[in-house]
């Protein structure tokens, strides 16, 4: 590697590459998670808000690692990322059955649910049980839980990192490759979205989505540092037609080539259509800046 790479906007050369896997080897015993805090602290990364970048930094490592890059420690039951377990059978009942005009559930609430709040295991079981990816690794996860004007709960939905690659997008922002590495976390990707399977309410996916997408610059500000300006979604074409983004005013930006989400090569899975929508006007600018 001669010339240096950008992971996350942040520069890598062959010798901090080649330092940094002595610093890692130094830290025998250490689990992958610690590895990602005092790796932060070394470099004193914090997003603008001043919060230390350790998640970032442990996607960092494991991206670099994944490229082959880096060697990390064995992931450890103590640490690292982890698999959440979700007790089987213990979703909530299904709810009585939902079948009301949209105008007769309104207004809708959209709460942003924090990993301690007491609806967040109710919102985790909801997708373990009902939606046909189950429940994601949290990390860098916004989980939000809608509910009607009675406080029946109505949809969920995650917005997490957005992929690491995709030409369509990447085409229809104008971005070169060093931009995407500067300016990616200020993309969020819709990663999960359910109504609840008893809810049958014509329009209610499209009026989530809206009302989900004004709160979430701001609550993707609060949690990154970063206002988002562009979200993103990709839908299973052999399972939905993506009438509710189509709905919401996001944009079809066409079929993926059927590859994961950090494009890792080989890695083989469903055809997706990919959908858009700016979260600002000026989205380009700010993401070619």
């Amino acid at each position: 590697m001669d010339r240096p790479i950008q992971v996350l906007g942040r520069p890598l050369d062959r010798q901090a590459l080649f330092e940094l896997q002595a610093w890692i080897d130094q830290q025998a015993g250490t689990s992958r998670r610690r590895l990602s805090v005092a790796l932060a602290q070394l470099w004193d990364w914090r997003n603008p808000r001043g919060q230390l970048r350790d998640m970032a930094t442990r996607l960092l490592l494991n991206r670099l690692e994944t490229q082959g890059r880096l060697r990390l420690p064995v992931r450890q039951r103590r640490g690292g990322r982890r698999s959440v377990r979700v007790s089987p059978g213990s979703a909530p009942p299904p709810a009585e059955p939902i079948r009301e005009s949209l105008a007769a559930l309104q207004p809708l609430s959209v709460r942003l649910v924090s990993p301690a709040h007491p609806d967040r295991p109710r919102l985790v079981q909801y997708l373990a049980a009902h939606h046909y990816l189950g429940y994601p690794h949290p990390l860098g996860q916004l989980h939000y839980l809608v509910q009607d004007a009675r406080g029946q709960d109505v949809a969920v939905l995650l917005f997490g990192p957005a992929a690491w690659k995709c030409q369509p997008r990447e085409a229809f922002i104008g971005w070169t490759a060093l931009q995407r590495q500067a300016h990616l976390s200020r993309l969020a990707g819709n990663s999960r979205f359910l109504i609840l399977p008893w809810v049958a309410v014509p329009h209610l996916a499209s009026h989530v989505l809206g009302a989900v997408l004004r709160r979430l610059p701001a609550d993707w500000h609060a949690h990154t540092g970063q206002r988002a300006v562009l979200a993103e979604s990709f839908v299973e074409v052999d399972r939905f037609a993506g009438t509710c983004y189509r709905a919401s005013n996001w944009i079809d930006l066409g079929l993926t080539q059927g590859r994961s989400r950090h494009g890792r090569s080989g890695l083989r899975v469903p055809v997706k259509r990919l959908f858009v929508r700016p979260l600002t006007r000026r989205f380009r600018q700010e993401l070619g800046a």
